[in-house]
């Protein structure tokens, strides 16, 4: 606007001077205009698309009552050559906005911003599939990334998102995340790469969905790891039958226990060759830095989260009541 106020004393100057007092006043009225409440009285979100032009903008900002006179606004945005700097966009508008304050918004680019929510342990295929089917992003999707690449969280993007530019993201966030976990974690672990790190931390996000087992359960596994125990954890297996293309949609049996596949942690030792979902920052930083415990064991309680055993006796003994509450449940 300073440029419009040293536009309009010049204007006014030479009004004054050549007797053109009339151009002065138009001045004074147009920016009074500019500076004065507008007519919209309740919010209102608009889109204003690429290509429309101020004349564009200034009729439908009209339309949509958040101004009175788009023809001041085009006069208004062209002397102080704010024109050239109006991004398109969708906008939210609030009751009584002044024009100028109009055009500022739109200088900013403050566009509306929706959130695109990944939930933690969804295979890449799976998000892929959510981020497809989303209407506010647009664009073909890039090829799969690797499995466990893409960091879980909820995005806030505007309208038209390019959906390529959110798996760039989200796979950026991904190894951002991993990178400071990592240097974050607990010495002599039985890790030797941010990638095992990784591995670990989807197959703790598929075992449980409370945040505050994740590092008893990541407990499990390391001591697993370090006694070179099996890590028999079922995740692993119906990623080995599904691909992570989905849900297995059944429950597992014991013939699916014995598949011959290198994600079968009951018939292969250590960590699978991968991980087998996109795990969360919570899953990440349980794996490096896990519970001080003792526990080998866990299993359903039947209250949504687990009881867990230093023993097998005591794991048996877990599982009995976990089958009877099964049982009792139908």
């Amino acid at each position: 606007m300073r440029r419009l106020i040293r536009i309009g004393l010049a204007m006014l100057v030479a009004g004054l001077v050549g007797g053109g007092g009339a151009l002065a006043i138009a001045w004074v009225a147009l920016d009074r205009w500019l500076h004065a409440p507008g007519p919209l009285e309740a919010p209102v979100t608009v889109a204003l698309p690429r290509g429309i032009g101020l004349g564009g903008i200034a009729e439908q900002l009209a339309e949509a009552g958040v101004i009175d006179r788009p023809r001041r606004l085009v006069l208004a945005a062209r002397i102080a050559g704010r024109d050239r700097a109006l991004k398109a966009g969708e906008y939210a508008f609030r009751p009584g906005m002044t024009p100028d304050e109009v055009l500022r918004l739109l200088e900013q680019g403050t566009v509306v911003l929706h959130p695109v929510t990944v939930a933690e342990g969804l295979t890449v295929t799976e998000v892929f599939t959510l981020l497809a089917e989303s209407p506010v992003l647009s664009g073909p999707l890039p090829p799969l990334p690797p499995e466990g690449s893409l960091l879980p969280e909820t995005y806030l993007v505007p309208r038209d998102e390019p959906r390529a530019r959110l798996v760039a993201r989200m796979r950026a966030d991904m190894s951002a995340a991993l990178d400071r976990a990592w240097a974050n974690r607990q010495p002599d672990l039985p890790l030797t790469s941010p990638e095992e790190a990784l591995i670990l931390a989807s197959i703790i996000e598929k075992e449980t969905a409370l945040a505050e087992e994740y590092p008893l359960v990541a407990a499990v596994f390391v001591n697993r790891l370090r006694k070179g125990m099996p890590l028999q954890t079922d995740p692993t297996v119906i990623y080995a039958l599904t691909e992570g293309e989905g849900p297995l949609g059944r429950a597992l049996t014991r013939r699916d226990l014995e598949v011959d596949h290198p994600y079968n942690t009951y018939r292969n030792p250590g960590l699978p060759p991968g991980p087998i979902a996109n795990p969360g920052r919570g899953a990440l930083e349980a794996a490096v830095r896990p519970a001080d415990v003792d526990y080998l064991y866990f299993v359903a309680d039947g209250t949504g989260g687990h009881a867990f055993a230093r023993t097998l006796a005591e794991h048996n003994r877990n599982v009995a009541r976990w089958r009877a509450v099964r049982d009792a449940g139908g």
